[in-house]
């Protein structure tokens, strides 16, 4: 059965966050139910949906993730079902929010969304750092929070130091962690927990300084 949308946080929060999955994994993940539970806890409301390929693979669909760009659509779709009582935030875990990043800057034109929040954002795919994806991410708009973990196969830190990025574009780095985040505490001195909480507490500080 098809599920709609997921919700963590106060109805009544000051700002809400509408968060896409990635593309191999669902809105339900360990990942992204534990970075909604993060952000929920500071005091956000987090909406969670699932593109409709990923959806279909709950009644036994085996279709592959579509080429992000055709998903933008689904996302603008989904954000109009949104009722959101105070400004709005889109973005998503890798896939999802590199979705949300090609549409942030129209939405955000129409005063529909207030920022955008990419948790591992895909500079590249694994293993091709001359793939970029990040060509749009120039001349970006948006007030924009990504949060990268410094070993994520997907951009580390020194590569995506080497990228041309809008002025707009904040990064959190946080050390050692892997595309969900993730550090080697037996490595960094970090858990999970503690790259979560940091996550968190940085969208909140950013929320107030760049979207007030």
């Amino acid at each position: 059965m098809e599920k709609m949308m997921l919700f963590d946080g106060p109805q009544t929060a000051p700002l809400t966050i509408l968060l896409a999955h990635g593309a191999g994994a669902p809105m339900d993940s360990a990942s992204m139910t534990a970075s909604a539970e993060a952000l929920a806890a500071v005091g956000f409301r987090i909406a969670r949906f699932e593109f409709s390929y990923m959806a279909a693979r709950r009644s036994g669909s085996r279709k592959p993730p579509p080429r992000a760009e055709t998903l933008n659509p689904e996302f603008k779709a989904q954000l109009a079902t949104l009722a959101a009582a105070g400004p709005l935030v889109i973005g998503g875990k890798s896939m999802g929010g590199r979705v949300a990043s090609m549409i942030a800057d129209e939405l955000h034109a129409e005063g529909k969304v207030a920022g955008l929040l990419c948790l591992g954002y895909p500079f590249h795919p694994p293993a091709k750092p001359e793939q970029l994806r990040t060509q749009h991410l120039e001349g970006l708009k948006t007030p924009t929070l990504i949060c990268q973990g410094t070993r994520d196969e997907f951009g580390t830190r020194e590569e995506v130091s080497g990228y041309r990025l809008s002025s707009a574009i904040e990064i959190l780095w946080l050390e050692d962690g892997d595309h969900d985040l993730k550090p080697r505490k037996t490595i960094s001195g970090f858990s999970t927990a503690d790259h979560l909480k940091t996550m968190a507490d940085t969208v909140g500080r950013w929320a107030r300084e760049r979207l007030a």
